[in-house]
C-alpha cells in the first residue's frame, strides 16, 4: 500500500464527503485480489444482488480471519479516520464517540451483537449495477467506508461509482467517478455534517454503481464495523 496524504484526504472528506487515494494498491496486489472472487474459502456468504432487488451482480463477504492486506488496511485506515469521525459526531449532536485503535473499535461491535466481518469483493459483468444503498448492518457504524478498484480501466465500460447527497428541502445531488486500477475512495456511510448558517446540519448519503456496459469490474470494499 501506498504512503498517502492523510491531511489532504481528511480535508476533502470534510468538505466533500468523499476523498479519492491514487495508488492505493499496486498491480501486484490487485492481480492478487481478483481471483479471490471464484474461491469459497476466504468468504462467509455469497449474495446474488437480483435475488435481493439489490441490481445485478454479487458480492461475497470475506470470513476471518481477513486476508492480511486487507487486515491491515482496514486497521491503518480507521485510525487515520477516527479524529475526523469523532468531529463528525459532536458537530451533528451525536453522543457516539470512537476509539482510536480499530480492534477496540470491533471489540464494541461484538459486544453489541454485530459480530460478522464486513469486508467483501463485488464482481459485475454487463448489465449489472448496484442500486443506491447504505451500508448500516446495525446500531453501531462507523460513518465513513472505502472502496478500492481492483480492474484496470480497460476491462469494463460504464460502471462509474455514484454518491449521492441529500440535503434539507434540496434536491438531491449525483457524483459520478471513475477510479484508477488500485485506487481508493473515501465516502460517507450515512450522514455527515454540512456547515450552514445556524451552525452544522446533517446531509445524507448514498452510494451505487452505474450500469456496466461491456466487460468486468471488480471491486473491494472496506466497511469498518460489523455486521449482525
Amino acid at each position: 500500500m501506498s504512503a498517502q496524504d492523510w491531511k489532504r484526504i481528511r480535508s476533502e472528506l470534510d468538505e466533500r464527503g468523499f476523498a479519492r487515494l491514487p495508488g492505493l494498491l499496486d498491480t501486484r496486489e490487485t492481480a492478487a485480489l481478483r481471483p479471490l472472487f471464484t474461491e469459497d474459502k476466504p468468504f462467509r456468504s455469497h449474495v446474488v444482488m437480483q435475488r435481493h432487488g439489490y441490481g445485478q451482480g454479487s458480492y461475497k463477504y470475506f470470513a476471518y480471519p481477513l486476508p492480511q492486506r486487507v487486515a491491515d488496511m482496514r486497521h491503518h485506515t480507521y485510525a487515520e479516520l477516527a479524529p475526523l469521525a469523532n468531529q463528525w459526531m459532536e458537530r451533528m449532536g451525536k453522543a457516539e464517540r470512537f476509539p482510536d485503535r480499530h480492534d477496540d473499535y470491533l471489540a464494541a461491535c461484538h459486544q453489541a451483537g454485530q459480530v460478522r466481518p464486513t469486508p467483501l469483493l463485488l464482481a459485475y459483468g454487463p448489465g449489472d449495477y448496484n442500486r443506491l444503498h447504505q451500508d448500516l448492518y446495525g446500531e453501531m457504524h462507523f460513518p465513513i467506508q472505502l472502496v478500492v478498484m481492483l480492474s484496470a480501466p480497460d476491462a469494463y465500460s460504464g460502471g462509474a461509482f455514484v454518491l449521492t447527497e441529500a440535503r434539507p428541502r434540496m434536491q438531491s445531488r449525483a457524483e459520478a467517478i471513475m477510479l484508477d486500477e488500485g485506487e481508493g475512495l473515501l465516502f460517507a456511510v450515512n450522514q455527515r455534517p454540512v456547515p450552514g448558517k445556524r451552525g452544522f446540519f446533517r446531509v445524507t448519503m448514498r452510494h451505487g454503481v452505474s450500469t456496466v456496459k461491456a466487460g468486468h469490474r471488480q471491486t473491494l470494499g472496506v466497511i469498518f464495523h460489523d455486521a449482525r
